[in-house]
């Protein structure tokens, strides 16, 4: 269930705002002045354009010793320090910024989740009294969650209808909160009620709303609900963090209420739910911002744990990423999902032996984990070990007692490995065996198609399988050259220029598709057209399936278009 657009499109003038402090910097009149911080201040530049947040905190730190009320360098410092998960050390930049009146977003919210984190409500309500603002979700929430932390249910609840009937594009986020808040004072039936979206409104549950709503049915005795809830959301063959709550329920034991157990709990779902809901792009900091303030409040927040790893793998930030997935507790339901997470840094950041290594010790630890194994065939397949990846996937497979919808990755990867190995044989039926779960699925429509035009098999039906892909993804460079590229294969030159011109459209530095271009332009005439892409192509070499030094024989001695693939079916 996702937010609803509106809501994401006001949540991004928040990160304009904030995009707009982080990058504007310190000024720059004052940079003669600093001839003894000239080495920080470009290395500070450098760390901000990288996204090296301790780096970046640890020099604009230094450049505050010689300028310390530079406002560019405080703002820098604190959302380093924030970003690199020292939030002591962002709060003292925070209170800096705020007592200059600034303006900060970020020191604003920085300081709100500072005094939730202390219990200081009253100083919370305070500061949004003096108008301090954080964003227009933080706001409400932060007044709603300050008034239960205080004692006054009533303030609290009032707070929550007031965004709910006066915020149309926040209700449903409002009311998941005011549902959990009804919940953790024991109010379960009303918390139920809401939960299900008919008593005021519709309501958009994530994956921890969903569990919220799994433990109070079942705290309301209503067991066999809760089984059915849990299987049409996870299956019945869940993961193992949903896993346990399954097994709870089947031997009829109440789940705990553990989603929030105070307002500093609800304050951090507030900006769980900001983080998991804003887009997460190279170089936009705010969902780690809004992560990283969630464990501050909650550092055994599982899904932040996760969710802020994987930004900081994004960000490139392997060994920050490492330390976040390393501060789970090995008794969390999620552990696995961390040490997962902490074996893709590694292999992200370059050491993909050690990485595959710990994923293997994984299997001897967790023999029974269909994750683990996925994981570990995903690893494999990146680096081409063909074999065992497909033994891997496999096992991953065999543990199913259920194959379900969700599964249907798992076989699609598995076909790939299995067409990889030329045992075309086992691999068609699993592609088709995707295609049960997922019929107009592009990814699984394109390879099939692509594999069966190439061997001259099915040759209608992997033509419509190609061209249904092409329309689900027309912006996809990969599938629009397979289309180009199975005309070229049926002898359909003239129609496969097009096609391919645009494949290269949307990927012109891609060396494939580039190549695949210079062979369609040779077979309809444009020799000279056909030598500048196979040029283009070297140019954006090496490519792991491009045969460089076949390209350049195309280059001096042109291409003989290949016979027309007839249907050997």
């Amino acid at each position: 269930m996702q937010p609803p657009m509106m809501f994401l499109a006001r949540l991004a003038l928040v990160g304009v705002l904030v995009g707009a402090a982080a990058l504007s910097g310190p000024a720059v009149a004052q940079d003669l002045s600093l001839r003894g911080t000239a080495g920080a201040f470009l290395s500070s530049r450098v760390a901000v354009s990288n996204g090296d947040f301790a780096q970046m905190a640890a020099n604009h730190d230094r450049l505050l010793q010689a300028d310390p009320e530079n406002p560019g360098f405080l703002e820098l410092s604190m959302q380093g320090h924030l970003l690199a998960g020292n939030f002591d050390r962002a709060v003292d930049r925070a209170a800096q910024i705020m007592a200059r009146g600034d303006g900060s977003n970020v020191a604003a919210l920085v300081m709100q989740a500072d005094a939730f984190n202390r219990g200081e409500y009253d100083v919370a309500l305070a500061a949004l009294d003096d108008g301090a603002r954080t964003g227009p979700l933080t706001d409400p929430m932060a007044r709603a969650w300050a008034e239960l932390g205080k004692g006054s249910m009533s303030d609290a609840l009032g707070a929550f209808d007031t965004v709910i009937a006066q915020r149309e594009e926040l209700a449903p986020f409002a009311l998941y909160f005011k549902a959990l808040a009804l919940a953790f004072v024991g109010d379960l039936e009303r918390a139920e009620a809401l939960l299900t979206g008919e008593a005021e409104g519709p309501i958009g549950l994530s994956r921890r709303g969903v569990i919220a709503h799994i433990s109070i049915l079942s705290q309301l005795g209503r067991m066999q609900d809760a089984l059915e809830l849990t299987d049409a959301m996870f299956g019945v063959n869940p993961d193992e963090d949903v896993a346990y709550l399954r097994a709870a329920l089947q031997e009829g034991r109440a789940i705990p209420f553990e989603t929030i157990t105070s307002a500093r709990d609800g304050m951090a779902e507030t900006y769980f739910t900001l983080a998991s809901a804003l887009p997460s792009e190279r170089g936009d900091w705010l969902p780690l911002i809004y992560a990283r303030l969630t464990l501050a409040l909650r550092p055994e927040h599982g899904d932040a744990i996760l969710l802020a790893g994987q930004l900081l793998e994004r960000a490139e930030q392997y060994a920050l990423a490492d330390a976040v997935y390393e501060s789970m507790a090995e008794d969390h339901p999620q552990y696995l999902g961390a040490q997962l997470g902490k074996a893709n840094a590694l292999s992200r950041s370059g050491d993909t032996a050690q990485a595959i290594e710990s994923l293997r010790a994984l299997t001897r630890a967790k023999p029974d984990s269909v994750l683990v194994f996925s994981a570990l065939g995903d690893m494999l397949r990146r680096e081409e070990d063909f074999a065992e990846a497909e033994a891997a996937y496999a096992t991953a497979l065999d543990l199913l007692d259920t194959v379900e919808e969700r599964h249907w990755v798992l076989i699609y990867t598995r076909a790939i490995t299995l067409e990889r190995l030329d045992d075309w044989e086992r691999a068609e039926p699993e592609f088709r065996r995707a295609l049960e779960f997922v019929p107009e699925e592009p990814q699984v429509l394109n390879y099939l198609g692509y594999s069966l035009i190439d061997k001259g098999l099915k040759l209608d039906e992997a033509l419509d399988m190609i061209e249904r892909a092409v329309e689900a993804e027309p912006d996809s460079g990969y599938i629009v050259d397979s289309l180009g590229w199975a005309f070229y294969r049926l002898g359909r030159y003239e129609e496969a220029v097009p096609v391919m011109e645009r494949a290269v459209e949307l990927m012109p530095t891609d060396p494939i598709l580039n190549d695949h271009l210079g062979d369609v332009y040779w077979a309809v005439g444009r020799e000279r057209e056909a030598r500048f892409q196979w040029r283009r192509a070297l140019s954006f070499a090496p490519h792991p399936d491009l045969d460089t030094d076949l390209v350049r024989r195309k280059i001096e001695d042109g291409k003989n278009p290949p016979d027309a693939v007839t249907s050997t079916q």
